[in-house]
């Protein structure tokens, strides 16, 4: 798989910007067939950074109403980068 079908997007969130300046951790939404191997090869490559550990999760969709029908949004991977100490990404 390509480093850039790997990650999808980075996640900006409340949460997120607080982890990136107190933990060196960065969310990011990645492919669902994605392991934990290639994220952090993918990452290391795009922004040439060290990273040290990653941590997934699978988000069940959530069900939404429009009108009379009931629908259900896309599942998706979110992935929590670690860095080493000395590096950081400018994502903000």
């Amino acid at each position: 798989m390509d480093n850039y079908n790997v990650i999808i997007r980075p996640l900006v969130t409340e949460q997120g910007t607080h982890f990136a300046t107190k933990k060196s951790a960065y969310s990011f939404e990645v492919n669902k067939k994605a392991n934990k191997i290639e994220i952090k090869s993918a990452v290391e490559k795009i922004y040439s950074v060290k990273v040290s550990k990653v941590r997934t999760a699978n988000r069940k969709g959530k069900y939404r109403r429009k009108g009379r029908t009931y629908g259900l949004t896309s599942s998706w991977k979110k992935a929590v980068v670690y860095l080493e100490p000395e590096y950081h990404i400018d994502l903000f």
